[in-house]
């Protein structure tokens, strides 16, 4: 049973007559015959009864002709989303970022992507980094913005910028005086980080390795839930803070904090994106890649 089959007996039925179908589907009269009886046998019952004058549907021929007319529609469909695959930039495309990094680019990245592929549909997500790692990995998203190192089979990253990490200090707070900050006596302050499972938590303490085993001491390290949940503890006096520089300024500050940098070497983190080396839409990648170039965070890298 083919397509070709299912067309020839559709056609036939609306028809009811074997020459025009044959002209309707540009065969001969012989070989749409040939191929309609071949069919019959091949389902070994008769779906049009035959008469020197015309040609009828018999009750089993007209479920058998309206299911084919069902599966001709969803093959002209199919035909349809493989032309839309042609267009790269015609379907969705699903971007992660994990949390220390969506809320700050995301914003910026979003207009740049509609402006540059306004028929290209957007979804977004920001989760951790180990739960970005299996979506990325069956699909569920085609490309997640993180920090490095970040390594997985059949996974290709691109670095797209450096960033340093920033001192958020209460207003009043003795080091706020201070032009930048010696990151290596941190474990001298009250420090409030992110949680288990943010990958940032572990580079700070990893760049900041003085801070670890701290709450034995006087000095305690305490836990928030988000960047902006520990900005607001900042504020309050609570304690001060490691943040990344795309996390400070513009809409997220607060007469209550200030922002000091570190002296160099000042910690930082390298920020990439990954997706699929599989991924079949290669240009979406590009303008992925392009459009983040033009946001804020990533050009004031360069």
């Amino acid at each position: 049973m083919t397509l070709t089959e299912l067309r020839y007996i559709v056609t036939l039925a609306q028809e009811q007559h074997f020459g025009r179908a044959a002209e309707r589907c540009f065969v001969s009269q012989p070989t749409l015959s040939i191929a309609v009886k071949k069919l019959e046998d091949e389902l070994g019952t008769a779906l049009f009864e035959r008469s020197k004058h015309a040609v009828r549907v018999t009750p089993v021929g007209e479920k058998v002709v309206r299911q084919a007319q069902t599966v001709l529609e969803q093959a002209e469909s199919i035909k349809d989303l493989a032309q839309e695959g042609k267009d790269q930039l015609a379907s969705p495309l699903r971007v992660g970022a994990i949390y220390t990094i969506g809320p700050y680019l995301f914003p910026h990245l979003v207009p740049q992507l509609q402006q540059r592929a306004p028929k290209m549909p957007l979804y977004i997500e920001e989760n951790f980094t180990e739960n970005l790692r299996p979506k990325i990995r069956n699909g569920e998203l085609d490309a997640i913005i993180i920090a490095l190192p970040f390594d997985e089979p059949d996974i290709l990253t691109r670095p797209l910028y450096d960033e340093q990490f920033m001192m958020l200090l209460p207003k009043e707070h003795p080091l706020s005086e201070k032009d930048q900050i010696d990151s290596q006596t941190l474990h001298e302050q009250d420090l409030l980080l992110l949680g288990e499972g943010h990958c940032f938590r572990d580079q700070v303490l990893e760049a900041c390795p003085t801070i670890t085993g701290t709450a034995s001491d006087k000095h305690t390290v305490t836990e928030g839930s988000s960047l902006e949940t520990i900005r607001m503890m900042v504020a309050s006096g609570l304690g001060s803070s490691v943040i990344p520089q795309s996390a400070t300024g513009g809409h997220y500050s607060s007469d209550m904090i200030v922002t000091r940098p570190f002296k160099s070497p000042a910690p930082s983190r390298t920020v990439a994106l990954a997706w699929r080396a599989s991924f079949p839409r290669p240009q979406a990648i590009d303008l992925l890649i392009d459009a983040l170039s033009s946001c804020p965070i990533v050009d004031r890298s360069h």
